[in-house]
């Protein structure tokens, strides 16, 4: 489990909603809580008011208050406070090592388009090296009656690193663990593919399905005190895992490591998910 969750703040709801979502993470699962402002100074000529040591004292406070109030909810959390000079997307890259986890918020779009992640958001995502938890404001809450961790894993190319996290995140938080795969036959196979023959098509899900269980079957052993359900999800990849999300505390996505020295690029369907699931998705990197 995480070591320390690095939280951005930077005085919008959306930070906030991000540091209660990471103060009730880090008193599930024993861990503590970092609340980081990258502060920039103001650029160019032009004459601003308040003055800029005004303007850092003012997002030092924001970093106090947040503080106060996690630690209001969860006195026994050990929340720590720092404020950084740089590059708001590279300075909370830096600020997390291995072990550790990065929380942001984000800002809703509307009812159809989603949720919003600008390029600091996209950037910590697809150039972290450790998870990333994606959080919709406002509060969005771990743990709640009922609800469960959802992994969605690329069958085809199954990740340790994906899987552990979710088992690890549902152990700690007492909860079950549903595990998707899904299977989009028109977009393996076209339109004149398995579907043109429903004998065919139901076989090879079955197929799946048994694929499915005996890759989940060692895990099941290893974390005995987790529920586990394990569903092969017939349909578009990235409408199945949005709905599959809808009434769970935790999505879990993988991303795939790619050092590009330019650009962002976290794959279509976790960029998709990050964007438009309803609940937080955790993003973990992964050879």
């Amino acid at each position: 489990m995480a070591k320390h969750l690095v939280v951005g703040i930077d005085g919008s709801s959306a930070s906030a909603a991000a540091a209660v979502w990471a103060g009730e993470e880090a008193a599930a699962v024993g861990a503590d809580v970092l609340l980081l402002n990258v502060w920039q100074p103001p650029t160019g000529d032009t004459q601003v008011s308040p003055t800029p040591d005004i303007l850092r004292l003012c997002e030092e406070e924001q970093l106090r208050v947040a503080a106060a109030k996690l630690i209001a909810r969860n006195p026994r959390l050990d929340v720590g406070m720092e404020q950084v000079t740089g590059t708001p997307a590279t300075a909370l890259v830096d600020a997390a090592t291995a072990g550790d986890e990065i929380v942001l918020g984000s800002r809703r779009l509307g009812r159809i388009a989603g949720y919003l992640y600008g390029s600091v958001g996209l950037h910590v995502v697809a150039h972290s090296d450790c998870p990333v938890v994606l959080v919709r404001a406002p509060g969005s809450r771990p743990g709640g009656a009922g609800a469960g961790v959802v992994l969605a894993l690329d069958l085809d190319r199954p990740s340790e690193a994906l899987t552990a996290f979710a088992f690890e995140e549902a152990s700690a938080r007492g909860a079950a663990l549903r595990v998707v795969y899904v299977w989009d036959v028109r977009g393996l196979y076209g339109y004149g593919g398995p579907m043109t023959d429903r004998q065919e098509a139901a076989r090879m899900r079955h197929e799946r399905g048994r694929e499915l269980a005996l890759f989940i079957e060692p895990w099941r052993a290893a974390f005995a005190d987790v529920e586990v359900t394990a569903d092969v999800v017939a349909g578009p990849v990235t409408d199945c895992l949005v709905k599959a999300g809808q009434d769970c505390a935790l999505l879990v996505a993988g991303r795939r490591r790619r050092h590009l020295p330019v650009g962002v690029r976290i794959g279509p369907v976790t960029h998709a998910v990050v964007h438009h699931a309803p609940c937080p998705v955790a993003v973990v990197p992964h050879d």
